[in-house]
C-alpha cells in the first residue's frame, strides 16, 4: 500500500486554476515513512525542551516571565492571573458565545458522568473472601490549554470537566499570555481553580516542579505543540501525564458512495489546525481520492487560514486499498487521534478497528462535533499513540485501590496455596504469617 498525493492525470487539469493557492507538490510516500516522520518531530526540540525545564527549575516566576517576554512578546505583571483580571473577561465576551459554552459545558459533563466508578466496592467471591476496589481521585492536576494560533475555550471544558467529575479538588490551568477571555470564561464555567499566565514547556516545568507562586501538580493534561509534548513526556518520572498529544491528526475510511465534499471539509479543518496537522484518506475509490483533491482545492482557495492549511496539505494524502478489510488494517496501524467512517456498512467495519483516539460514524458526524459539543473529549493520542492510550476521560483523574477482606473459613481456603508458593520462592516469612494465623486458637 503506498500513499499517493491529491491529484491524479485525470484531474491535473481541474487544479491549474488553483496552482497559486495550492502547490499541489506532494510526493507518494509509504506508510511506513509516514509513521516514522510522525514519530520523529519529537527528537528534534529535545535539547531546546531539556535547558528550558532547567532554566525553570532553577530560576522558577523569573524564567516564566523571561519566557513569556521572549516567546509570547509580553511580559505578564505575575505568573498567577488575578481574580479581578478573571473577572473582567465576561465584559469582553458576548452573552451568545457564553450561553453556547455552558451548553457546550452541559454536554460534556453529561457525557462523562456516565464514566463515573462507585466509590468502592466490594463482594464476596468465596466463603470467607470479599475482594473489592476502591476509586480515589487526584488532589491536585494541571491542564495545558495553548494559545498562540487561536484560543482554545474547548480545550479548557475538555480538560477540567472530567477531572471535575472525578472528584478532583484543585485544578489549575496553564496557557500562553496574552489569555484571551473566551479561555478565561471556559476556566470559570469548567470550575478551574487558578489560571496561570505561561505557556510552552515552561509551563509543563513549572506544573512538575513548581515555582514561587505555583505549587506542583500530581498530573499533567492537556494537548500542546511539540515543545508541550516533549516536555510532558520528560517530566514523567515527576508527575504523571495523560498521553502524547501534539499536532492534530484524521484518518478518513470511505467507500465510492461516501461525499467528497463531507471529507474534504473535514480534512480542512483538521489542517487548519497546524502546519504540522496530518490528514490521510483510505479508500478502495481511485475517483473518490480524485474528487476529495478536487473540493480540497476548491475549499482551501475560499479558507480564512488558507497558509496553514497548504502547509498542513503537504503532508497528508489518500491511500488506496483493496477492500475495506484492507482499509481498517491500514487504520489500525496508523492509529489515529480521529477516524472518521463514511462507508455503507459502518457497524461491521466498526468492529475490525482496534486503534483510534476517538471514531466518527457517518457523513453527519462531522469531527468538529467532538471537538465542541457532542460531549465526548477531544483531548486524544496522536502520532500512533492510539495504539497504547485511551482519550481523556474521567478515570485519567482517578487511581485505584484493591481490597481484600479475609476471616478464618477465607484464610483455610487458600492458606495451603499461599504457604506452597511463598516456600517455593524461599520467602519462608511469608509462609509464617499465614501459618500463624492458621495455627492459632479460634
Amino acid at each position: 500500500m503506498v500513499w499517493h498525493p491529491f491529484r491524479s492525470a485525470l484531474s491535473y487539469h481541474f487544479f491549474e486554476p488553483y496552482i497559486h493557492v495550492l502547490p499541489m507538490s506532494w510526493s507518494p510516500v509509504t506508510l511506513e515513512n509516514w509513521l516514522i516522520r510522525q514519530k520523529d518531530t519529537l527528537d528534534e526540540v529535545r535539547g531546546p525542551v531539556e535547558a528550558i525545564i532547567s532554566e525553570v527549575r532553577a530560576r522558577g516566576d523569573a524564567a516564566l516571565l523571561d519566557y513569556a517576554e521572549k516567546f509570547d512578546k509580553v511580559r505578564p505583571e505575575a505568573v498567577r492571573l488575578s481574580e479581578e483580571d478573571w473577572d473582567a473577561a465576561y465584559e469582553d465576551v458576548s452573552p451568545e458565545l457564553a450561553e453556547a459554552l455552558s451548553e457546550a459545558y452541559a454536554r460534556i459533563s453529561r457525557f462523562h458522568e456516565l464514566q463515573r466508578r462507585e466509590d468502592f466496592w466490594i463482594t464476596e467471591t468465596e466463603p470467607g473472601i470479599s475482594l473489592g476496589v476502591k476509586t480515589t481521585p487526584l488532589t491536585r492536576i494541571g491542564i495545558y490549554v495553548p494559545g498562540g494560533r487561536a484560543s482554545y475555550p474547548s480545550t479548557a471544558l475538555m480538560c477540567a470537566i472530567p477531572a471535575k467529575v472525578a472528584g478532583v479538588q484543585e485544578v489549575i490551568c496553564c496557557t500562553p499570555p496574552p489569555v484571551h477571555p473566551l479561555t478565561l470564561v471556559a476556566c470559570d464555567i469548567a470550575g478551574v481553580d487558578e489560571v496561570y499566565l505561561t505557556g510552552g514547556a515552561q509551563a509543563v516545568a513549572a506544573m512538575a516542579y513548581g515555582t514561587e507562586s505555583m505549587a506542583p501538580v500530581e498530573k499533567i493534561v492537556g494537548p500542546g505543540n511539540r515543545y508541550v509534548t516533549a516536555a510532558k513526556m520528560m517530566v514523567r518520572h515527576t508527575v504523571e501525564i495523560d498521553f502524547p498529544a501534539g499536532p492534530s491528526e484524521i484518518a478518513i475510511i470511505a467507500d465510492e458512495d461516501a461525499r467528497p465534499d463531507f471529507i474534504a471539509a473535514d480534512i480542512l479543518a483538521q489542517s487548519e489546525h497546524d502546519p504540522l496537522a496530518a490528514s490521510m484518506l483510505i479508500t478502495p475509490s481511485t475517483q473518490l481520492a480524485d474528487e476529495v483533491g478536487k473540493w480540497i482545492a476548491r475549499l482551501t482557495a475560499e479558507a480564512d487560514r488558507k497558509e496553514i492549511i497548504s502547509q498542513s496539505l503537504e503532508r497528508s494524502g489518500y491511500l488506496i486499498v483493496k477492500d475495506l478489510d484492507q482499509a481498517a488494517e491500514a487504520a489500525n496501524k496508523i492509529a489515529p487521534e480521529h477516524l472518521a467512517i463514511q462507508v455503507s456498512d459502518s457497524f461491521s467495519l466498526l468492529g475490525k478497528i482496534k486503534n483510534a483516539g476517538s471514531i466518527f460514524i457517518g457523513p453527519y458526524a462531522a469531527v468538529a462535533c467532538g471537538d465542541y459539543a457532542s460531549g465526548t473529549n477531544h483531548v486524544l493520542p496522536t502520532a500512533g499513540n492510539a495504539r497504547y492510550y485511551s482519550g481523556l476521560n474521567v478515570a485519567h483523574f482517578t487511581k485505584t485501590s484493591t481490597i481484600q477482606m479475609i476471616d478464618r473459613e477465607g484464610l483455610e481456603m487458600i492458606g495451603d496455596i499461599v504457604e506452597t508458593i511463598a516456600e517455593a520462592e524461599g520467602l519462608s516469612a511469608h509462609a509464617d504469617s499465614v501459618r500463624i494465623r492458621r495455627s492459632s486458637p479460634r
